[in-house]
């Protein structure tokens, strides 16, 4: 449905038969027809409720069609056709699996029963942690990246259509909340995840925010940032800046303080730190450096006062989450150090305004329900992408956009749940699944 609508577009980017090259993206297999067709199909997603239950049931179906191969493969499959599973996948693999132990084993402490266990197992890990193993695994089919930053562009081509939808409903004051689709009843999750919204208001200033196709706004910034690392390397310079525009918007209407922020710094950071082997960028990190010292006291006072400002934006926001913050650690502590408390509460104290101990923070909301092992069982995957990454980065294109992937993600730890999101980012998780996939070059340098 979505697609038909844009069919002409994409016609207008064909190129002739005889010379076929990138600028032409169709998927070609089975895995790429799913991908695709998931990934522009968003909107209608969003609008029956489905992508809460999609996303998941996307990366396990993948994860059992990965393995149905791997136990088929045998020594006279086509090299072309064989799997392998590269190292940093299998990071991501084991400490999920140490993840799914804390959740038990915490569970065991607080004398929870075995449906209580499947339950949380189910909602906690099947459809968040999991998904940070099974979405790169994706990456390890033949999927082609170029397919993914297509369809990408598609989807910010058809929010740029939807944003000043949106903004005309806010002036003319329609009913921001459409309805609850129905699939809440299968969900098993807060009905926030299967709300159709037009836009939403913020409590403080009172001015319209875009949720489009994400539960609420700072999620949009989140996916708005993403994608505009996933489009930047898209071939097509007419898809690209759409790409980038319609990324750019979504942020923008989200009016989160830290998609802003992201979108305006981690371009650069990404820059720098995929390109940190050419002499250029180390004269100017040098430059940087010597500068930085040599101001060190004006940029300190610089940074307070830009994160005054910055929490002084939605004052209320910022106080709650710094309650959260501190009510989470001190808990975490006083009670389940080691294996954590195995689920966020439901309803928070009055002081919290009803948000639940161990939200709006994967670090604090990681010592809370899953204690120091499970915070370590983040922090290493995390770690080895990062660095992973940063040297592949240095020859390859597709190493560097899952750079800035990760640098999103990273970012977005301090402000929000990130393994309860998956759903509306797993894209870029794909993407990082392919560069994981290409080989190492230690010699960065040559």
């Amino acid at each position: 449905m979505i697609n038909s609508l844009f069919a002409n577009f994409i016609k207008t980017d064909k190129i002739s038969a005889q010379g076929r090259n990138s600028l032409e993206i169709y998927p070609q297999n089975f895995e790429e027809k799913i991908i695709w067709y998931s990934i522009t199909g968003v909107y209608v997603l969003y609008f029956i409720g489905a992508q809460h239950l999609l996303a998941p049931g996307l990366a396990w179906f993948f994860g059992f069609y990965i393995c149905k191969k791997l136990w088929n493969q045998t020594e006279e499959t086509p090299p072309e056709e064989r799997i392998t599973i590269p190292i940093g996948i299998w990071v991501w693999i084991i400490c999920m699996i140490f993840m799914e132990v804390t959740l038990v084993v915490s569970h065991i402490d607080y004398d929870m029963d075995l449906l209580k266990t499947i339950k949380s197992t189910i909602n906690f890990f099947v459809r968040t942690w999991a998904l940070f193993a099974l979405f790169p695994l994706i990456g390890c089919l033949k999927i082609r990246p170029q397919l993914i930053y297509r369809a990408i562009c598609i989807v910010c081509l058809q929010s740029l259509i939807f944003i000043p939808i949106c903004y005309i409903s806010s002036l003319i004051h329609l009913k921001s909340l459409l309805y609850v689709s129905p699939l809440f009843k299968l969900g098993g999750v807060g009905a926030e995840y299967y709300n159709v919204y037009l836009y939403g208001v913020d409590g403080e200033t009172h001015q319209a925010r875009l949720y489009l196709f994400t539960p609420w706004a700072p999620a949009l910034g989140l996916v708005g940032d993403i994608y505009f690392f996933l489009t930047y390397k898209e071939a097509s310079k007419k898809w690209r800046w759409i790409g980038i525009i319609g990324a750019a918007a979504m942020v923008w209407g989200s009016a989160s303080r830290l998609g802003l922020l992201c979108l305006l710094i981690l371009p650069v950071v990404n820059f720098a730190l995929g390109y940190f082997s050419r002499p250029i960028v180390q004269l100017g990190t040098g430059v940087f450096s010597f500068l930085a010292g040599l101001f060190g006291i004006q940029i300190i006072n610089w940074a307070k006062d830009f994160k005054a400002q910055f929490d002084g934006q939605r004052a209320g926001s910022s106080r709650v989450r710094e309650i959260l913050a501190n009510l989470a650690m001190y808990r975490w502590k006083t009670e389940a150090p080691i294996w954590g408390h195995g689920v966020a509460e439901p309803k928070g104290p009055p002081v919290t305004t009803g948000k639940p101990i161990g939200s709006h923070h994967t670090w604090f909301g990681l010592l809370f329900a899953n204690g120091i092992v499970g915070l370590i069982a983040f922090a290493i995957p995390l770690t080895w992408s990062f660095i992973e990454f940063f040297i592949k980065a240095q020859k390859s294109a597709i190493a560097q956009t899952a750079l800035g992937v990760l640098l999103v993600l990273f970012f977005y730890t301090f402000a929000e749940n990130v393994e309860a999101l998956i759903y509306v980012y797993w894209p870029g998780l794909v993407l990082m699944g392919i560069a994981f996939k290409e080989k190492l070059n230690l010699n960065i340098l040559s």
